[in-house]
């Protein structure tokens, strides 16, 4: 990262999210300047300390010097607390804002963006990223005011002292700053590179928690421990690599200082001889400049968080910046349902990550209150055609419309009001029976639950659980069966009270009994709505009104299960498969 970047990326930085917390930085401002006061009278005081206490061995000076650098080293302390935790109060707000922004662009992003990109990036963007801005918003702000004025309080007392010494101990100061500056574009990259191993973790961690079941039936095991290893050692590689360059400095900082204190001796030595510097002089600007080292190595190395915190913040930046496509319109009308009329005109669609089209030329029309089902072969586009209508992607061609209305031409809030869907992965919270169910409406009674979950087959079930309705089922209702879960996503569905019905292979994935349990509770779901269908098992959709017989992104025939039958030499063979 250039220095010029650098500088833009801290100008945005401080823009958006700093200057609203203006107050309190001036605060700590203030109290830096009590600090680096408090700092330098500490300094200050040994000079009177050595020539009325041990030269002219003043009785009154002998307590009241020490009193006075007790209270300055009080001040000094009681001042920088304060500033700390005024200034990391900034720094944590930050990154919370900068958290929100990550986990509101995460809800609102087009589920293309979330399919690209791995939840284990975003969570390194959430937990390692945020907390490298924080560092740089609460410590490096914190300690480039507290540290910069220490240094002009204590250099102004050194030159107060003796000019010829300042200048000598200030001789110093440009190498120091050269070597920082180097370290600080090392320490960027280096950063970059451990957040990437960073989200890999992540990834990876994401990936054996789902897989678990499947690496054990496998017996996969050592082979993913061997995986976790290696990509926990490139993360150690990557930290230690940030700390090497860190403390890289540390030798050349130590014998910078070491010649300074080298050559301040010798030549305060001849100024003393020379009667240009008394001892008690000596003493007051040797504190000085030893108190003075500490906030001069700090500002030194002061750039490594800021080529830290700037490339965190520039990632976490493409994060919050990313377009969305398809989000809410306010001043958009609200969708107007009258039959739940369904039209496809000439609809085409393009992943951006394919070449392919994964439809093309989709023309079909679905009235209100009857099921249409679609079936074809694995990636002849039956899901795109799914995903399409609650505009979770928007088509490159054609319009779709429901009643007449262009979805795109309609709030996406009634258009979602208004589906309602059920797919094979059933996706529950770790709550209760209760609240999974509620989601489908907020403020819904338990009556009313409990009559959706007795039409969706679900409330036997239900109450012979621990706690009945208040039983917490775990992370993606891991304590239920698939055909429990997948009655409950039925039961928040009927809850929902939508008018259209999606149903994305809903009984693919269960045994025979609990298919045919699922298959009576989409029933009372689907009664008197419009449904679209995707069935893997051609003997759930035969009593469709409609099905679309899907092949290569186009619609190769369509009717109803004894036309096709006769007529369509794809479906027969389909459905023959699965009677054999």
């Amino acid at each position: 990262m250039k220095f010029k970047e650098l500088k833009l990326i801290l100008k945005r930085l401080f823009k958006e999210y700093v200057k609203k917390h203006i107050k309190k930085i001036f605060l700590a401002l203030f109290l830096s300047l009590i600090v680096a006061g408090s700092t330098a009278g500490i300094a200050w005081l040994l000079d009177p300390a050595v020539k009325k206490i041990f030269i002219e061995k003043n009785e009154v000076f002998a307590w009241s010097i020490p009193l006075l650098i007790v209270l300055a080293f009080s001040s000094k302390g009681v001042s920088l607390y304060f500033a700390r935790i005024n200034i990391i109060r900034v720094g944590e707000e930050v990154a919370g804002e900068l958290q929100k922004k990550i986990a509101k662009n995460i809800l609102l992003s087009d589920i293309e963006t979330l399919d690209n990109r791995h939840s284990g990036k975003y969570i390194s963007n959430v937990m390692f990223d945020t907390k490298h801005v924080q560092n740089l918003v609460s410590t490096g702000v914190l300690n480039l005011m507290k540290d910069s004025f220490s240094v002009i309080a204590l250099v102004s007392l050194m030159f107060y002292q003796n000019w010829k010494l300042a200048l000598f101990a200030l001789m110093m100061m440009p190498l120091a700053a050269s070597l920082a500056k180097s370290l600080g574009k090392r320490m960027g990259k280096a950063t970059s590179k451990a957040g990437e191993s960073s989200g890999n973790l992540a990834s990876f961690l994401t990936e054996i928690f789902k897989g678990s079941k499947m690496i054990r039936i496998y017996q996969k095991e050592d082979q993913e421990n061997k995986k976790a290893q290696e990509v926990i050692e490139d993360l150690v590689e990557k930290n230690i690599k940030i700390g090497s360059v860190l403390i890289r400095a540390t030798p050349i900082m130590e014998a910078l200082t070491g010649f300074m204190i080298a050559g301040f001796i010798i030549f305060s030595g001849k100024l003393i001889a020379s009667e240009e510097l008394g001892v008690n002089n000596f003493f007051s600007f040797l504190a000085a400049m030893m108190l003075a080292y500490q906030p001069i190595r700090s500002l030194a190395t002061i750039n490594i968080a800021a080529y830290q915190g700037a490339a965190a913040f520039e990632r976490v930046s493409k994060i919050i910046d990313k377009r969305i496509n398809i989000k809410e319109n306010s001043s958009l009308p609200i969708l107007k349902i009258e039959k739940s009329e369904i039209k496809f005109k000439n609809v085409g669609f393009k992943y951006d990550a394919t070449n392919e089209k994964a439809i093309k030329e989709i023309n079909f029309t679905i009235k209100g209150n009857t099921m249409a089902a679609f079936v074809g072969h694995s990636g002849a586009g039956k899901s795109t055609i799914m995903n399409l209508l609650p505009r979770f992607y928007d088509p490159q061609e054609g319009v779709i419309e429901i009643d007449n209305q262009n979805i795109k031409n309609v709030s996406l809030k009634s258009l979602r009001k208004n589906l309602s869907m059920v797919s094979q992965d059933v996706i529950l919270f770790d709550d209760t029976v209760k609240n999974n169910i509620a989601y489908a409406r907020e403020n819904s009674s338990l009556d009313e639950i409990e009559k959706a979950c007795k039409y969706a087959a679900a409330d036997d079930f239900i109450k012979k659980l621990p706690q009945g309705y208040n039983t917490i089922i775990g992370e993606n209702g891991i304590r239920l069966s698939g055909g429990q879960k997948q009655r409950i996503s039925i039961a928040r569905a009927i809850l929902k009270e939508s008018s259209i019905i999606l149903l994305d292979e809903a009984t693919s994935s269960l045994d025979a009994d609990s298919e045919e349990t699922v298959q009576n509770a989409i029933l009372n779901l689907t009664k008197n709505k419009t449904t679209l269908v995707i069935a893997h098992r051609l003997s759930t959709i035969h009593k469709a009104d409609v099905i679309f017989v899907i092949k290569e992104g186009k619609i190769r025939n369509f009717g109803n299960h004894d036309f096709l039958i006769e007529n369509c030499d794809e479906y027969k063979s389909l459905y023959k498969k699965q009677l054999n």
